[in-house]
């Protein structure tokens, strides 16, 4: 409950600030001045691509947790940082490395599931980078019931004793 009030707070205050940038115009802030013919300054590049943002697990048995491994590439010119690596739910769980990737090189998002709960499942790991920029993963799949008990390796043997 905490871990999920917290995730609420940070989503709802990046979405404030980002929010409250879009809006912004002052003499600071060149390329955010209404456009009046002059060339607006250039955003800047973003330094952290995914290879793949979205996975699908499928179908996967309840009560048997699935991972997956997202990377990343960091394409500027200086190291970059993952400031944070945030699920939407508890029954998310991201790891990751606190080095620093350096440029060029790949960095990796261990995503897991414990796949818990039964039913198709959707959700999300927000990656917090560069102090304030913020990349989405999405995870996606159907967990299904598991039998309580697997058959017995000897389930045909025994079968073929009682019918002699």
């Amino acid at each position: 409950m905490k871990k999920t009030a917290i995730a609420a707070f940070l989503l709802f205050t990046g979405l404030y600030a980002g929010a409250q940038t879009a809006g912004a115009t002052d003499a600071t802030a060149p390329h955010l001045q209404p456009n009046t013919g002059a060339t607006a300054l250039p955003r800047p590049a973003d330094v952290l691509q995914l290879k793949e943002n979205l996975h699908n697990f499928g179908k996967i048995p309840q009560g048997r947790p699935a991972t997956y491994t997202f990377e990343i590439v960091n394409t500027g010119s200086v190291p970059l940082r993952l400031d944070n690596v945030q699920a939407s739910c508890g029954c998310t769980t991201p790891v990751w490395s606190r080095d620093a990737i350096e440029p060029g090189a790949t960095g990796k998002i261990l995503v897991g599931y414990n796949a818990y709960s039964e039913g198709s499942f959707t959700k999300t790991v927000t990656i917090i980078y560069n102090t304030s920029r913020t990349k989405t993963l999405t995870i996606t799949g159907e967990v299904y019931k598991a039998p309580p008990t697997s058959a017995p390796e000897n389930a045909s043997v025994e079968l073929l004793k009682q019918i002699n």
